[in-house]
């Protein structure tokens, strides 16, 4: 497959961690500019949620994106696997973030987490098994 399919997920995950920007911003708007009097009329129970979720967007992530880059900037083809799983780490990334904000389930969130967490290693197994076999 075309390297370039991966630029569709990692810019798909891009538009994700802006809509958060977006979306903390809004939240805590009203507070910052005085529009409310108490914690009470707040997002004060969301907004550290939200706050959590977007510093997660730059951890594992992180991994996320070098490996896309090296097969991005090889040229070669890549694997069908490979995009199917960067897809599903992005799907994974924003589930990941729907429990995080809306709901406490711990383990739910954990479960998404090694969803996340596998799809990235995995990605990283394939090119180096492909770089050990050539």
């Amino acid at each position: 497959m075309n390297p370039d399919l991966l630029l569709y997920p990692m810019f798909t995950h891009v538009l994700w961690v802006a809509f958060l920007y977006v979306l903390l911003t809004l939240v805590r708007a009203p507070a910052v500019w005085g529009f409310i009097k108490s914690k009470k009329e707040s997002w004060a129970e969301v907004e550290p949620r939200i706050s959590a979720n977007l510093s997660n967007q730059f951890e594992w992530p992180l991994l996320f994106y070098v490996v896309c880059v090296l097969l991005v900037s090889q040229g070669s083809v890549v694997e069908p696997a490979q995009v199917w799983l960067a897809w599903v780490f992005v799907a994974g990334r924003l589930f990941h973030s729907f429990v995080q904000i809306l709901t406490n389930n711990i383990r739910l969130r954990g479960l998404v987490f090694t969803i996340n967490f596998l799809a990235v290693l995995a990605m990283w197994m394939i090119i180096l098994w492909k770089r050990l076999l050539s």
